[in-house]
């Protein structure tokens, strides 16, 4: 799928190169999926079929590197993972992740200690950046062996750990608790976040660096709404239960129930995993229960060009997540469209539309609340349009990706300055 984390990693890789930095973005178990230019390495950190398989063969794990070598190459990766996609029960997830949790320790230290050479070797960086702390089990290794400065970005490490049985989760989480101690700074999108997974992991919040999610803001400010008078509620993301793809539907339907004469549409688009066809069926349904399906379209997971369609059909916007979000990338994307967002009042949210003041706030326990502010917004056109624009102008301030390019680029600076230091 395309990831939102691959997304926002590929385009601060490219604007700190276009700002002199040096930087290899490094896929960890299978290429990155984006919606522009991949600027990523044409090389897997830990391929993720050997992963799996040094999980599940003590046979594999003694066979020499030139027999498995080829498994690791992108391509190889590509091919089998573009294929029907393979069912992991939860109970062998939970210990595959416990076992790369371990690093060198675990099942994979084979895939481990080639991982720690080519980096040392080949890559030879001054600083490490691990997009998320459930892939950083080498940050020990090389706290301990290198004493290179570690940052790791938290982009949602919560909400996958979430998933596992509680036994497993906790057995996890004690081992994130430890590759802590080994990182320097870490990065995160909100103070909410921040806080959160500090008190999650024993982290001192001293620690945590806030940089603002950086998107190409210029890009989609030129998109437009093309008919203004239209009434059509917009949802991009994940068709999936936890970013709330139920609650538009829902809201769609209530606002549509004492309307006789002109319907209101909603346009949703987003990567549905096979896992959740049966959940998005579910909604498809409940639509046509309301003979409401000619008012209901899926684009299915579109690219970058028919992403901006879909907002120029847009007049107000909402990723109604259940879940404590830690991004909303499309969020920020619609803003920077020049379209209005109603957004639950948790996660990252509060945070993000006080800084853009380019939406509304609702009550995420109140299950009317937000049809309530839909329709306000599509009843009040110009109270739509105010917001709009101030969402479009704070977005291309405060959210563009030169701008998180540049904040991070100054986080290490400072850690590397540390370093010199303390030698």
């Amino acid at each position: 799928m395309i990831c939102g984390s691959c997304l926002r990693d590929n385009a601060l890789v490219r604007k700190l190169r276009e700002q002199g930095c040096e930087v290899t973005l490094v896929p960890v178990y299978t290429p990155i999926t984006v919606e522009e230019e991949d600027f990523s390495t044409d090389k897997l950190l830990l391929g993720g079929i050997s992963v799996y398989l040094e999980q599940s063969s003590k046979f594999f794990r003694k066979l020499p590197n030139f027999l498995t070598n080829w498994l690791d190459h992108p391509s190889v990766v590509k091919f089998f993972t573009s294929r029907k996609p393979i069912q992991v029960e939860a109970e062998n997830l939970g210990n595959l992740t416990l076992s790369i949790l371990e690093g060198e320790n675990g099942n994979q230290k084979r895939s481990f200690n080639k991982a720690f050479k080519w980096i040392q070797e080949e890559a030879k960086p001054e600083i490490l950046n691990f997009s998320n702390l459930l892939i950083a089990g080498l940050a020990p290794k090389f706290k301990s062996e290198t004493n290179l400065p570690i940052v790791v970005t938290l982009q949602g490490d919560d909400l996958f750990i979430n998933d596992f049985k509680e036994d497993d989760r906790n057995k996890i989480i004690e081992k994130l608790k430890i590759i802590a101690t080994s990182v320097d700074a870490f990065i995160t999108f909100s103070q909410f976040y921040s806080e959160k997974m500090a008190t999650l992991l024993d982290i001192p919040i001293e620690k945590f660096h806030i940089i603002n999610l950086g998107i190409d803001a210029e890009s989609f400010s030129e998109t437009q709404v093309e008919n203004s008078e239209s009434r059509t509620i917009g949802y991009f993301g994940r068709i999936a239960p936890e970013k709330g793809f139920h609650n538009a539907v829902n809201s769609f339907i209530e606002i549509n129930k004492g309307n006789t004469n002109e319907k209101v549409s909603l346009v949703a688009g987003g990567w549905l995993s096979e896992a959740d066809k049966d959940y998005f069926n579910e909604q498809l349904e409940k639509i046509n229960s309301h003979n409401l399906s000619s008012y209901f379209e899926y684009i299915g997971s579109p690219d970058l060009e028919k992403k901006k369609e879909l907002f120029k059909r847009v007049n107000v916007f909402t990723l109604p997540t259940d879940q404590g979000e830690p991004k909303g990338l499309s969020v920020l994307e619609a803003q920077a469209s020049g379209i209005p967002v109603i957004q639950p009042n948790k996660g990252i949210f509060p945070e993000m539309l006080s800084k853009t003041k380019g939406g509304i706030l609702y009550n995420a326990e109140d299950s009317s609340a937000l049809s309530k502010e839909i329709l306000a917004l599509l009843d009040n056109p110009a109270r739509a349009a105010e917001l709009g624009e101030a969402g479009q102008r704070n977005t291309l301030n405060y959210f563009s990706d030169n701008k998180m390019a540049t904040d991070t680029y100054s986080v290490y600076e400072k850690l590397l300055a540390r370093q010199k230091v303390s030698k």
